[in-house]
């Protein structure tokens, strides 16, 4: 009875969500998912793509009749104002710490009926979290981190990155950028001020480009950046880290703790 009260024609204007309605086995309630979504692979083949993140096809997922559309950040407030007046259910999440994505992903799958599996199915990524939190704490030595968003201009990593890697066993370089929730106040406007910091690590997600660590090497200054003098230049695909949802908490960590156990295990 309650799953049949749930919204059953939901648009997802953003990634995290559907993967999530899909790990819950509810994905029969999507009728349109972001152009920009990858998990599940499937996903892409089986749901009309009716948004980027800053725009929607407003008219195409009008036609779609949602009963509920999920979206996330203030970004997509003039999407989500343009549906609401259209007589749209709208939900926009703001999630940006981890506490914040675990709240998200419970309030979903609530909406949809599912509070009891999805309780069950955060309740395992939390232990993993805590498992890998366990595995960090004891190293010898922590690495100094830098997570670069985006390189022009360098745009350090948003809040639920910087706790990840604090959970993974590293220190963020920017702590103090990493609580702003836009973009444009994390930017780093003078590089000389990462090469201060001095990071053993560089980990490039581009949002979506290709990371080249030869062009983050060849930055003027930087050969001397212990993370560049050591070949220690990673990426972790923005799929993978930069959704707040289940793939931050689940292969984005994984591939966090993975590079920084490496580290520790040869530098420490």
């Amino acid at each position: 009875m309650i799953t049949a009260l749930a919204p059953q024609r939901i648009v997802c204007l953003t990634e995290e969500a559907t993967e999530w309605l899909y790990l819950l086995g509810q994905e029969q309630r999507i009728v349109g998912i972001s152009g920009y979504t990858v998990r599940p692979r499937r996903a892409r083949d089986e749901k009309p793509k009716v948004s980027a993140f800053l725009s929607a096809k407003i008219d195409k997922i009008l036609a779609l009749k949602p009963d509920c559309v999920f979206g996330f950040s203030d970004l997509q407030a003039d999407i989500a104002s343009l549906l609401i007046k259209a007589g749209v259910q709208v939900t926009i999440f703001n999630q940006r710490s981890v506490d914040e994505i675990f709240s998200m992903l419970y309030q979903v799958a609530a909406m949809v009926g599912e509070a009891e599996q999805g309780l069950t199915r955060l309740s395992a990524m939390r232990a993993e979290l805590d498992a890998i939190g366990q595995k960090a704490a004891s190293f010898k030595r922590r690495p100094k981190v830098f997570f670069e968003e985006w390189d022009e201009p360098h745009i350090s990593g948003i809040r639920w990155v910087s706790e990840l890697m604090g959970i993974a066993g590293g220190d963020d370089v920017f702590p103090e950028l990493a609580v702003q929730s836009l973009g444009r106040d994390r930017i780093i406007a003078d590089g000389q001020t990462i090469v201060e910091r001095a990071p053993d690590i560089i980990i490039g997600s581009w949002c979506g480009k290709k990371f080249r660590p030869e062009k983050v090497a060849a930055r003027p200054g930087w050969q001397d950046v212990p993370a560049v003098r050591n070949g220690q230049l990673f990426e972790i695909k923005s799929a993978d880290i930069l959704q707040p949802g289940p793939a931050a908490l689940t292969d984005g960590v994984a591939q966090l703790h993975r590079i920084i156990s490496q580290w520790e295990a040869q530098y420490a």
